[in-house]
């Protein structure tokens, strides 16, 4: 099968459009992913990755892009806006809808939650779905994971609700050290008043939203909006009997979790495992 470029959205966003325009210049060139790499002493992953607007440039790409194409500036210029802009454009949306929204209600299966993730949990799961990223790009990353959490702490906050699979809290990601801080910042997170997490245990059986993860939105004086994600992609809903099906899923998820209290000492209890052990004394 031949080849087949990744599709572009220019019309999306800057960082959108400061891909595409790579690639325009660069097919307008005769010149291969490879090659462009080659002479921009840049990764070609990265560069992939820039041109579908997954990842952002360093700063030193747009004036090698306008020296090698001739471009008097443009990717400069363009650069200027895509840098504000931390997070690609096909989920823009949903970021627009978390800051918004009144309460928000999550269900995940794995990892857990953007908005309750720990740094070092964060930047151990970028590092896992981008292993030849290079440092300066995955923090990038983790700050803006990071920045999106300031909404959990703003004068008005939304009312959240986690409910999180017992898969989350068991499988190990970072090691030891990394696991027990994020359980203590979990357990940190759910003594505030406007959060409840919720524990889905494995011996509550099979249930509708098994394999992804589920986000409803109320937003004031608007429908309820759905996002379901997966490992690759996200898509938000909103037919209203679409979204109503997953409210239905939503309201059984949390019928079966364990109560707060109970999910708070299956949390604890989690955490042991978590905690290296201490060498006997002599």
């Amino acid at each position: 099968m031949p080849f087949q470029p990744r599709e572009l959205f220019p019309d999306r966003s800057a960082r959108d459009l400061f891909g595409a325009e790579i690639r325009r210049h660069r097919e307008k060139a005769d010149m291969s992913l490879r090659r462009l790499s080659e002479v921009l002493n840049y990764s070609k992953s990265h560069l992939a990755r820039i041109e579908a607007a997954e990842s952002l440039p360093y700063d030193d790409l747009p004036a090698k892009l306008d020296a090698c194409f001739g471009t008097d500036g443009l990717f400069a210029r363009l650069y200027a806006l895509a840098k504000n802009e931390p997070f690609p454009g096909k989920y823009r949306r949903m970021i627009e809808l978390e800051s918004q929204a009144v309460i928000i209600e999550q269900y995940v299966c794995a990892p857990f939650p953007g908005l309750l993730q720990a740094p070092q949990l964060a930047e151990r799961g970028l590092r896992c779905g981008r292993p030849h990223a290079q440092d300066a790009e995955i923090e990038a990353m983790v700050k803006a994971r990071l920045d999106r959490q300031a909404v959990l702490d703003r004068p008005k906050p939304p009312r959240c609700w986690f409910i999180l699979d017992e898969a989350v809290l068991r499988r190990p990601v970072g090691g030891h050290e990394v696991m027990g801080a994020q359980l203590a910042s979990l357990l940190k997170r759910g003594t505030q008043s406007h959060v409840t997490i919720q524990v889905l245990p494995f011996t509550a059986g099979d249930h509708p939203e098994r394999g992804g993860s589920l986000t409803l939105f109320t937003i004031p004086g608007e429908p309820l909006v759905a996002y379901d994600e997966g490992s690759q992609s996200g898509v938000i809903i909103e037919d209203q009997e679409a979204v109503a099906r997953r409210r239905e899923n939503y309201d059984l998820l949390r019928a079966m979790a364990l109560s707060p209290l109970d999910s708070e000492a299956m949390i604890r209890a989690v955490m042991k495992d978590w905690t290296p052990c201490q060498p006997p004394r002599t």
